[in-house]
Order: C-alpha cells, then sequence, then structure tokens
C-alpha cells in the first residue's frame, strides 16, 4: 500500500467537543497552572544561572557543583582495555571496554547480574563480596583460559550513583542509600576500601581507579565519539547535569592553587534548584509530594522534573478531580487503586501519550487493567491532556538547566548529550525540550539546525566510566595529580582538598 507522506499527520488529541463543561473548565484550569510560557522559562534560567554560580563559588549552596577530579576530554587517541562496573537499583552490569587506535571507536562487553532482594537488604561485606563474585566470573568467563592472577594491570571505572555530600564524593563515602537499598554499615563510610577488601578476598587483582557518577560519565562517553558535546544530562528516575568547567571559573578551590586554565568536570546535581522557592511555579501538587516526601524542602526541581514523580503528579490530580464535587469524574467507580501513592510512575503517562487513536482506546485498556477504572471517552481526553501538560512541563524545565549553563558558559554550539529513560523513552520529550530552548535563546525560526541539541548520549556508566579510568592514567603519568589520592596510588577518589 502506498502512503502519502506528503500529508501532516493526524492529530493524536482528537477533537474536545463532546467533552462536558465541567470537565472542559478543569482542563483549561490545568492548562493555566502547568504550562510555563517564554517569559517564565526566562525567569527560570536568570535565576538557575545564579545558582549555578554561588555553587561554584562556596561550599554547601544549593546546587552543589561537585568538582569530580575529572580533567579535560577524551582525544579520541584513548587505547587500552578497561572495566566498568555499574551499580543500578536492579541489576549489576561489568563491561570490558577495548579503546582501539582508531579515534572515538570502541568495542564493549558486558553481562548484567541481578542484585537478590537479600543482598539489597544485608551487610556492606554480603553486598561487596556479591560484587566481586560477579566481576570474577565475568574475567572468567571473557577470558577462557587465562589465570585471572595475570590481569593485575587491568584498571576499573565504578559507577556509584548514589547521594553524596561534596566531600562524600571526594572520598567515596556514602550519604544514603536510594533505590530499595537498605544495607548495614555502609552509610557514612568509604565504598571503595570496602568493595578492595572483597576483590582482594575473591582473588581478584583488578584496580580501583575511578568512583564515577552517571552523569559524567555520559558527559565523557559522548565527548569522546562527538567533540562537540560539551553537556551530559540524565533525564530518567532523577535528573542531572555534567560540564566542563576551567578551574580559574571555580573559587571554591582557589586555595588549592591548581593552574586556572585546568578544565574539570562539573556534576551539578541540580535536582537541588530552587529549594528557597524562589522561582519555580509549583501548583498544590507539587507542594503536596514535597511535603510527604521522605526529605521536605529537598530536590524541588527534580521533584518537578524526574521520571519518580511524574507518575505521582498526575495520580494527584485525577484523585483531587474526583474528589471535587463540581467535576463528574469516574463516577460511581472505584478508585481504590489509583489512590495507593506512587502507584504510577512516568512510563504509565507515556504509554497515555503514545495511544494513537483518537478516541483513546488504548488509554482505556491501560486504565481498566492497571487500576480497575473504565473511563468514559471525554475522561480520556481530559486523561490525556494532563499526561501532555505534565510531559510538556517536565521537558520544558529541563531545558531551563540546558540553557542556564550554555548562557553561563557563554556557549553558542554544541551537543549536549543525554541519557535516561524519560529522554529516551516519554514521547515528545527530546521535541518538548528543543522547543523550549528555542524560545530560550530567541533563534530565528529561518535558522535550519538549532546551535544547540540535545541528543541521544553514548553509555556512560559503562564506557564512560572506562574512559574515566583511561584519562586517570593518562594524567597521572603526565604527572597531574590534582585530585588523586595520594593514598591509593593510580585512583581518582581524592582526598578532601
Amino acid at each position: 500500500m502506498y502512503l502519502n507522506t506528503s500529508r501532516k499527520p493526524p492529530s493524536r488529541k482528537g477533537s474536545m467537543h463532546d467533552v462536558p463543561k465541567d470537565l472542559m473548565d478543569h482542563i483549561k484550569e490545568l492548562e493555566k497552572i502547568f504550562t510555563i510560557d517564554t517569559p517564565k522559562l526566562h525567569e527560570i534560567v536568570d535565576v538557575f544561572v545564579e545558582e549555578l554560580k554561588k555553587g561554584l563559588a562556596k561550599e554547601g549552596s544549593t546546587i552543589p557543583m561537585n568538582p569530580t577530579w575529572v580533567i579535560g576530554y577524551p582525544t579520541g587517541d584513548e587505547t587500552g582495555t578497561y572495566l566498568a562496573l555499574d551499580m543500578g537499583g536492579t541489576n549489576l552490569r561489568v563491561c570490558e571496554v577495548e579503546l582501539p587506535e582508531e579515534k572515538g571507536q570502541y568495542d564493549i562487553y558486558q553481562s548484567k547480574y541481578r542484585l537478590p532482594e537479600e543482598i539489597k537488604n544485608g551487610t556492606g561485606e554480603q553486598l561487596f563480596d556479591y560484587i566481586a563474585e560477579c566481576v570474577k566470573q565475568f574475567l572468567i568467563a571473557n577470558h577462557e583460559g587465562q589465570d585471572i592472577s595475570e590481569l593485575k594491570e587491568l584498571h576499573l571505572g565504578f559507577t556509584f550513583s548514589y547521594p553524596c555530600t561534596q566531600n562524600a564524593i571526594d572520598h567515596g563515602i556514602l550519604q544514603r542509600w536510594t533505590k530499595g537499598f537498605d544495607i548495614d554499615g555502609v552509610e557514612g563510610h568509604d565504598v571503595v576500601p570496602m568493595f578492595e577488601a572483597a576483590l582482594e578476598r575473591k582473588g581478584v587483582p583488578i584496580k580501583i581507579t575511578a568512583l564515577v557518577n552517571d552523569t559524567t560519565g555520559t558527559l565523557i562517553a559522548s565527548a569522546y565519539t562527538d567533540n562537540t558535546t560539551k553537556i551530559g544530562c540524565i533525564f530518567g528516575t532523577g535528573c542531572n547535569a555534567a560540564y566542563m568547567e576551567e578551574v580559574g571559573c571555580i573559587p571554591k578551590l582557589a586555595h588549592m592553587n591548581l593552574d586556572p586554565t585546568l578544565p574539570i568536570a562539573i556534576n551539578c546535581e541540580w535536582g537541588a534548584f530552587d529549594n528557597e522557592h524562589r522561582v519555580l511555579p509549583r501548583t498544590t501538587y507539587d507542594i503536596h509530594i514535597d511535603k510527604h516526601s521522605p526529605r521536605p524542602g529537598q530536590q524541588t526541581f527534580e521533584k518537578m522534573v524526574a521520571g519518580l514523580y511524574l507518575g505521582e503528579i498526575f495520580r494527584l490530580v485525577l484523585v483531587d478531580l474526583y474528589a471535587n464535587p463540581d467535576v463528574s469524574l469516574f463516577k460511581d467507580q472505584d478508585i481504590s487503586a489509583l489512590q495507593v501513592e506512587y502507584s504510577l510512575d512516568a512510563s504509565f503517562l507515556a504509554e497515555i501519550e503514545s495511544d494513537p487513536w483518537e478516541n483513546l482506546m488504548e488509554t482505556h485498556a491501560l486504565f481498566e487493567k492497571k487500576l480497575k477504572i473504565a473511563p468514559t471517552e471525554p475522561e480520556r481526553k481530559l486523561i490525556r491532556r494532563l499526561a501532555e501538560l505534565i510531559g510538556t512541563r517536565a521537558a520544558r524545565l529541563s531545558a531551563c538547566g540546558v540553557g542556564a549553563i550554555c548562557k553561563m558558559k557563554d556557549i553558542k554550539s554544541c551537543h549536549v548529550g543525554a541519557d535516561g529513560s524519560v529522554f529516551n523513552k516519554y514521547p515528545n520529550f527530546q521535541q518538548r525540550g528543543a522547543h523550549a530552548l528555542r524560545e530560550i535563546f530567541g533563534w530565528d525560526k529561518s535558522v535550519r539546525k538549532d546551535p544547540i541539541q540535545i541528543v541521544p548520549s553514548e553509555d556512560g556508566s559503562g564506557v564512560g566510566a572506562a574512559l574515566i579510568a583511561a584519562l586517570t592514567m593518562k594524567r597521572i603519568r603526565r604527572g597531574i595529580h590534582a585530585g588523586v589520592n595520594v593514598k591509593r596510588k593510580n585512583s581518582l577518589i581524592p582526598p578532601i582538598p
């Protein structure tokens, strides 16, 4: 069958003509509170720039702006074989990355190992023994016939993306567990010696060279394959960014008397932006989420844009509308499943936005299967519009962070390497973010290609971690020891400055 691609594709929103007035009035009200117009984008970006600069100036700022001691971009000339370890919330991934002579190329071999629940709730020794055993089995399988004791020159980059304080990142000290972990004897302690001891018990002779944040890994991996990359971002369960800064622009490092031209990657940890509630247009639903979160008053920005919270915002709105006597929503239906906190996540909204039918029958099936609710067609149209509003707001706010870094650094043109489930899987997230950047920078509509583009990243927790291990060894050989822990030779796990 011939498809005429010259025609404009049909709208998926469908007509609103059959939506009752009470629902239509509330759709308009939701549009008011969740829409961020262009002047508000500019206002948010201006405050964002202020806060980024404060984080560079002094410790204890709202946005921490943590120096990672990853110095300089990869050149593409890095060679050798390196290990990378990525500990997620469900799986452990072990990778062996080969950097050949060809610029910007790599080969990766990897295996995934499930993290059992008893390990996630056990002791630190059990956890690191399990990880060390997985590394051992990976090496045995990947180096068949070779004695693993001969692999002493293999260096490892460990992606450990759990909350740390500034000094904790420098030391590898865990501040608190997240992602379902509750392990005794690790919080407040340096994780690297624990892991090294486990590797020794298992007879694995590799060296832990770098403790890596996934956002910094994304920056470095993307820059390795695309030298126009200036920023790395994560838009997933959480949100964050990293970019390269000159030491001379980091007043809080002035006491170290380093070369002011030295480029160092900054892990922004921008999820805490606007904890003071100066500028972000929080709704009653955002305020509710913050108030009932484990840490009220923290991670304000993240609670408005990250995948962990998008489904909860959506759920709260529907529960609120159901309870409103002026609205007829889900009449005579049991909404007990909808009343369970955090029962919906960003993927639920993504499925709604992916529904291709004008009558939104896939959304109907989704609600019946997940929530035992049979929404009418007008209700499905409200549901669809609500998902669009929440997803669009998240994308536009995310673009404010990118715009702020570019404005602060006077970056006129670059690629921003982005990773995370929301960026990669949420419909139209990339396009909505791009549209917001056009409004922020006022690019002429005649420009055929946006000067600053957020694009899918390379594998930050695998390739990025391996590259950071390679970069660390490279600069140590050149005699650049800034940020290197002298107690752990050849290790980018530095002492407190």
